[in-house]
């Protein structure tokens, strides 16, 4: 369904407003999945009332909104496009990779619920969570640079450092009263000087990884179309070739940028200290290697089990502590009934 409107982003130009329905693989919750963008200081990836908002980088600006009805049984998701080319193939095409790959509406839950519904650690997150996915963003560059953000810092921080990057170097076009700002393409950031991107509180290191990986795009020595056809293991040996990128960077990349269905960073803070203590009894920190090892038995799914093994964390810290019994008192001698003689 096409509709013509006016339009917030420019004087004197015509908006067109497309809709249009997707059945996601069910089980699927659209709340579960976009309610980790809701942590974060986030502008890109927005998601307020039920329903997740996205600028799409099609001609000035296309913006996307998407909305679940029914239950996740029976789900369906309601896309809109608004915009001067909301009608066109690369506009519809867009909306698609968000809704399949970002918000992991084309990954099957089937295969992984069957086979671990009763597993100690996850079944009782795979009954609390149905529907939930891991939630990404529509491109390998995005999910690459918001990794190397992230190396050894609180989230909060790096992905306040995102949002600034975002409003300096990505577009921006206003919807309804609203201005939406897309995340940045790579051709500013290749041709960025190290002291400009310094000034974003990068680290000098971070700085050149995201330049280096912005140029290796924009020179096509990198690119999504050829990664997307290797495997996991040649994938992740092409990317930690190139400067900055480790391989739990590498792996974010394919899980949250390729919705790759079998990656788990064992490296990661969260696996090796609070995944490792708090489902899985570790006293201390464990070993990536032990982690890895262990993550084998959730295989080929593993990138469902991470984020349903964080729900699991999630819902047991926020269950009540069962009360405790205090101990029956004894009573002292003095206050004994005293027996009849």
């Amino acid at each position: 369904m096409i509709a013509a409107g006016g339009d917030d982003a420019g004087a004197g130009n015509s908006r067109l407003t497309v809709r249009f329905t997707l059945t996601p693989r069910r089980p699927y919750s659209l709340a579960l999945t976009a309610e980790r963008y809701t942590r974060f200081p986030e502008v890109v990836d927005r998601f307020s009332d039920g329903v997740y908002r996205r600028l799409l980088s099609v001609g000035r600006g296309v913006l996307v909104s998407i909305a679940q009805t029914g239950p996740p049984s029976a789900a369906r998701l309601e896309v809109q496009l608004d915009g001067r080319l909301a009608d066109s193939p690369t506009a519809r095409a867009a909306a698609l990779r968000v809704a399949g790959v970002a918000l992991g509406a084309s990954s099957d839950v089937a295969g992984f619920y069957r086979a671990h519904a009763d597993d100690p650690v996850l079944g009782g997150a795979i009954r609390a969570f149905r529907g939930l996915r891991v939630a990404g963003v529509p491109t390998l560059w995005e999910a690459l640079v918001t990794a190397v953000l992230a190396q050894q810092v609180n989230l909060m921080f790096a992905y306040d450092i995102r949002r600034e990057l975002a409003e300096r170097y990505g577009a921006r076009a206003r919807f309804f009263g609203q201005t939406f700002v897309g995340f940045p393409p790579t051709a500013p950031l290749a041709s960025e000087t190290l002291p400009r991107l310094l000034r974003f509180r990068l680290s000098r290191s971070k700085a050149i990884a995201i330049r280096s990986l912005a140029r290796a795009f924009e020179e096509g020595r990198l690119s999504e179309e050829g990664l997307s056809a290797l495997p996991d293991a040649e994938a992740i040996e092409r990317l930690i070739a190139l400067p900055g990128v480790g391989r739990w960077t590498a792996e974010i990349g394919l899980l949250r940028g390729l919705g790759r269905p079998d990656i788990f960073p064992a490296g990661d803070l969260g696996v090796v200290k609070y995944l490792a203590q708090g489902l899985l009894g570790h006293a201390t920190r464990a070993k990536e290697d032990e982690m890895r090892q262990f993550s084998l038995r959730w295989a080929p799914h593993r990138s469902l089990a991470l984020v349903y093994g964080y729900a699991e964390l999630t819902r047991r810290k926020a269950a009540p502590s069962p009360p405790s019994t205090p101990p029956r008192r004894r009573p002292d001698r003095e206050s004994a009934p005293s027996r009849k003689r």
